[in-house]
């Protein structure tokens, strides 16, 4: 599970600085400010957390692969 949360914090973070450097910049709108952070966040989560990226879907795909265990 820690990749994933590495990943979703890697996020989250992104958006956060995103949205930070937007204000230092002066954009104003609520609305443009939260719809180009997603957009600056995303391009850039793409290109710095790839090995992040590929730790959390190999990690998702070995839960996925293993059979349940049900005590019975």
């Amino acid at each position: 599970m820690r990749p994933v949360l590495v990943y979703t914090a890697s996020r989250i973070g992104l958006f956060v600085v995103a949205a930070g450097l937007l204000l230092l910049l002066g954009v104003q709108n609520l609305l443009f400010l939260l719809a180009a952070s997603f957009l600056l966040s995303g391009i850039a989560s793409y290109v710095l957390l790839s090995k992040q990226r590929d730790a959390m879907s190999a990690r998702i795909s070995d839960r996925m692969g293993r059979p349940e265990q049900h005590d019975d």
